[in-house]
């Protein structure tokens, strides 16, 4: 990885659509689907307590920022139901911010006051902002999964315009 690249850390339900949306963005260099905010090292997909199914994402700040990549982060998931996207529920589909400085906690916090202004969910932000620990990439089957299984499932879509 570059010097100059980033990496942020987002959890929103499974992360096989995530992943999918995310990589297409300007600025994104790579995406690794994982585990993050757990109990465990090296979680499994059979055995990751208190872990989230996270995306991490490599990205040039000279291309995008943090801010965008917020903004595109709750455009494609449901931040307001609680441990839940779409048919997937449990607290390893959580939407949470793993954020790795005070800047982007800051960030975070912000933006979830714009969402949570904008009116464009009837109920309030639950996205929970988690300080970045450690993130375990998913099995192999796991990453690229929609880009190599056409037509899988996903609960992720682009719901709305930017909120900036």
């Amino acid at each position: 990885m570059k010097s100059e690249y980033k990496r942020a850390t987002f959890a929103g339900g499974c992360f096989w659509g995530m992943e999918d949306l995310f990589r297409t963005l300007p600025g994104v260099i790579s995406t690794d689907t994982g585990y993050t905010g757990g109990e465990n090292k090296n979680p499994t997909y059979e055995n990751h307590p208190g872990h989230a199914e996270a995306l991490e994402i490599v990205y040039d700040p000279n291309s995008t920022t943090y801010k965008n990549l917020l903004d595109y982060f709750f455009r494609i998931h449901n931040p307001t139901t609680l441990n839940q996207q779409g048919n997937d529920s449990g607290t390893s589909y959580r939407s949470a911010i793993f954020y790795r400085s005070e800047e982007e906690k800051k960030e975070a916090e912000e933006f979830v006051d714009l969402v949570n202004k904008s009116g464009r969910w009837d109920d309030p932000v639950v996205t929970s902002l988690e300080a970045f620990n450690d993130f375990y990439i998913a099995e192999r089957h796991h990453q690229d999964y929609l880009k190599n299984n056409p037509g899988g499932y996903t609960c992720h879509a682009v719901y709305f315009d930017s909120y900036l």
